[in-house]
């Protein structure tokens, strides 16, 4: 099979595809972009974004696109987001196991795998699910009026609910969809791919979860705690990581595979790294607050991070996460004018952009015409950057640091740098 390597926004690469399976990918929205090539015939164009793992189509090539960051680092990110508590506490190795694996698709496989064996090493875990049949003999609670309905005047059988102590529960179905999604996917190692097929052995008597509907819920207790940060991983692969993308009008053909999106994935360890780190100065932080820019209420905002008083009823500072990089001679400016209308809306004298990278670690514009404060200054947009190739420790550390300016705690303006 055809195998095709592209990078994080790197160039486009020119491919042999049938005009059934390049417009596939182009309406998947996979890729950047995926168009004909004007030079050279039966080629397409394959060009990635934001989004890195593999993916194929029937009949059509496996597309492979690698990260700029490194895939050690990725899953860090990856780790922090869904396990934070975790994390703080073990940032210099990081939180998920990705072997030697240098490409996202096998160091998912093996870090998945590695969490089940994990869960699982004192046994599959067993629990009460509600379980409701038809039954010859009476179990549990009659339900009444699903026997008047179905069986009105009859003998047995009778309509029953009752508790079951059984593996089908919905941690062991989680964890088993999981190894059966990991098993269909391209480039899978063969040593990781017999490792899951044994944990998958092991579940088997938890039900497969059927296509398309929403995963079970499971509570975190102390009965499940060996298994949580498989479960965490075990979601971030079934829910928002492994699309299956099935174009209008493309019939049968599907692109199928694993990816994630690196802005996303930005965005979540920024915001849940920094509502972790206002704790520690006594403030609350909430993710995706909901707000309007017009007094009619018909043009919806989401600020990535809104700091709020401990209580959550005053906003402090408003944070927005890009994984970008701002340009030399400052930042988008569409950036700007959505930072300054997150400050408006929430009446704040400043308002924050993280990058993924930049140049220097921390700048402002002073925004011309705003009303001069308390301090004699108009609303200010500052400017951070991560350098993600940096360790993880650093990087927590880094974030700390913005923490406590945002909390006011660590800011000296006397190393302020403008931005003429």
């Amino acid at each position: 099979m055809l195998e095709v390597t592209l990078r994080e926004y790197g160039p486009a690469v020119s491919v042999p595809l049938s005009s059934e399976v390049g417009r596939a990918l182009a309406a998947s929205g996979i890729l950047q972009s995926a168009t004909p090539d004007p030079v050279r015939d039966g080629h397409w164009l394959l060009r990635a974004g934001s989004r890195v793992g593999a993916v194929r189509t029937p009949g059509g090539p496996v597309v492979r696109v690698m990260p700029k960051t490194s895939v050690r680092r990725l899953f860090f990110l990856l780790g922090f987001s869904l396990d934070p508590a975790r994390a703080w506490r073990d940032s210099r190795e990081g939180t998920v196991d990705t072997g030697a694996y240098d490409d996202v698709v096998p160091a998912l496989a093996h870090a998945v795998e590695r969490q089940i064996d994990a869960a699982l090493r004192q046994g599959v875990l067993q629990g009460y699910r509600e379980v409701e049949e038809s039954a010859l003999v009476v179990r549990g609670r009659l339900r009444e009026s699903e026997q008047i309905r179905r069986h009105f005047g009859r003998t047995p059988p009778v309509e029953i609910a009752y508790d079951a102590y059984t593996v089908d529960t919905a941690e062991n179905r989680i964890l088993r969809a999981a190894a059966d999604r990991l098993l269909r996917l391209p480039g899978v190692p063969g040593l990781v791919r017999r490792r899951l097929a044994h944990q998958r052995v092991r579940l088997a008597d938890a039900l497969p979860l059927v296509r398309g509907q929403e995963l079970p819920r499971w509570q975190p207790s102390r009965l499940n705690s060996r298994y949580q940060p498989a479960l965490r991983l075990a979601e971030a692969v079934l829910r928002g990581a492994s699309p299956e993308h099935r174009p209008a009008g493309s019939g049968p053909l599907a692109v199928d595979g694993f990816l994630l999106d690196m802005n996303k994935l930005f965005e979540d360890f920024v915001t849940v790294a920094l509502r972790e780190a206002l704790r520690e100065h006594g403030l609350t932080a909430r993710l995706q607050d909901r707000h309007h820019l017009d007094t009619a209420g018909l043009v919806g905002m989401r600020p990535d991070l809104v700091v709020r008083t401990g209580d959550g009823r005053i906003p402090l500072a408003v944070v927005d996460a890009k994984y970008k990089v701002e340009k030399a001679d400052g930042l988008l400016n569409a950036d700007l004018y959505q930072a300054l209308a997150y400050a408006t809306v929430l009446g704040l004298r400043e308002a924050h952009l993280v990058y993924a990278a930049g140049r220097q670690p921390e700048r402002f514009h002073e925004v011309h015409g705003t009303t001069a404060g308390p301090d004699g200054r108009g609303v200010r947009l500052y400017q951070h950057s991560l350098d993600l190739s940096r360790e993880p420790d650093q990087l927590l550390l880094a974030l700390r640091q913005i923490a406590g300016r945002l909390a006011g705690a660590t800011h000296d303006r006397d190393h302020e740098i403008p931005v003429r």
